[in-house]
């Protein structure tokens, strides 16, 4: 695939979500100047990604199938013992600053509480704005770039490198469209309420209608001629996340209702995919010719993807794309499976021991 060459141009980035936070930094390096529009402001922590000496690898080698086992079990957000809340202060800024330092997405794993105390949460956002404060140098520029509102964590938690510092860049102009929304694309670029902006290229980061969207573009139809996308008109239903009550034999890869997103999604998918494969030996030597999540089992983990979602902060981010929030008239409805790989793994791994509790099958 060809790269697109921004070299001496105007350009415009709609959006500071994942994919505008990763695109913003590259994009400035090439462009005569780039103009963002924000909307809402973005938690992120840099990636830190280098490159691998060959001792590191060897060393990270050795452990490889124990490392592989600890993430199929893992209980990222919530396994750790230890509580922002009851660690002194010195000590918990320290063990913030060492995981900045390191980058990637562990910055979360520091404490236990972070996702459901929002007092605690409050320490660890608070160390993000903080500095977002010391890297960018116009304090007005930062100010605009401080997310407020919802807690660490709670949206797509964004990795970067040198997104902030980016804003330090002569060539670079941020807009708040909050303050000044966008009325219009022109011909020669974008209207805001304030003023016009000439551009000569203008990216869409706009994000994309996650968790159901790729499934629903397709015409699924159940018992009856019924299509997955009526059924799910309300918000999506699926048993595990894995089957959905009226459709027999359609089986779902980390869909709405699994860890998926809030998990590491490579062991997510081979998960699903193991214990699929399982299921349809299971048909198989019985001589079963199809299977389907029952009604009431589909009720009942609906209850627990909420009930587990509202013991967390994730609701308190109402314009996530967790809840669909970012698709005109999709419905709000909570979606991942937050208790963790671990727990999600153990409760699937005991519907198999029950011969598939809450399926209905047929021979």
């Amino acid at each position: 695939m060809a790269g697109v060459d921004f070299a001496g141009q105007r350009v415009g980035v709609i959006g500071t979500g994942s994919s505008g936070v990763q695109a913003i930094p590259v994009i400035a390096r090439e462009a005569a100047h780039l103009t963002v529009f924000q909307r809402t402001p973005n938690f992120s922590i840099p990636a830190r990604n280098h490159p691998l000496d060959d001792e590191y690898q060897r060393e990270f080698k050795t452990r490889y199938n124990e490392r592989r086992e600890l993430l199929r079990n893992v209980n990222f957000f919530f396994g750790n013992p230890r509580r922002a809340l009851t660690t002194p202060p010195d000590e918990r800024q320290a063990e913030y600053e060492a995981r900045w330092q390191a980058g990637g997405p562990a910055f979360l794993g520091a404490f236990g509480d972070l996702l459901v105390e929002q007092e605690a949460n409050d320490t660890v956002a608070d160390f993000v704005r903080g500095k977002i404060r010391e890297i960018v140098r116009d304090p007005e520029v930062a100010e605009r770039l401080l997310p407020h509102g919802y807690p660490l964590g709670a949206k797509r938690p964004c990795i970067d490198t040198d997104y902030f510092d980016t804003y330090n860049r002569a060539n670079v102009t941020l807009v708040d469209v909050n303050a000044t929304p966008i009325e219009e694309i022109t011909p020669t670029g974008i209207r805001t309420s304030a003023a016009d902006y000439e551009l000569d290229s203008i990216v869409f980061a706009t994000g994309f209608d996650a968790m159901t969207g790729a499934i629903l573009a397709i015409d699924i139809r159940g018992r009856d001629g019924v299509r997955l996308r009526d059924k799910w008109r309300a918000g999506p239903r699926a048993y595990l996340g894995a089957a959905s009550a009226g459709f027999p034999n359609m089986f779902i890869i980390t869909g709405p209702g699994s860890p998926s997103v809030i998990s590491n999604m490579v062991v997510s998918i081979e998960q699903h995919v193991e214990w699929i494969g399982d299921h349809l030996e299971y048909m198989r030597d019985r001589g079963l010719r199809t299977s389907e999540a029952e009604l009431g089992a589909e009720d009942k983990w609906l209850e627990e993807v909420q009930d587990v979602a509202d013991r967390t902060l994730f609701p308190k981010a109402t314009n996530s794309w967790y809840l669909g929030a970012n698709i005109p008239g999709k419905p709000r409805v909570f979606m991942p499976y937050v208790a963790g790989v671990g727990p999600y793994r153990k409760i699937c791994d005991e519907v198999a021991a029950n011969d598939y509790e809450g399926f209905a099958f047929t021979p």
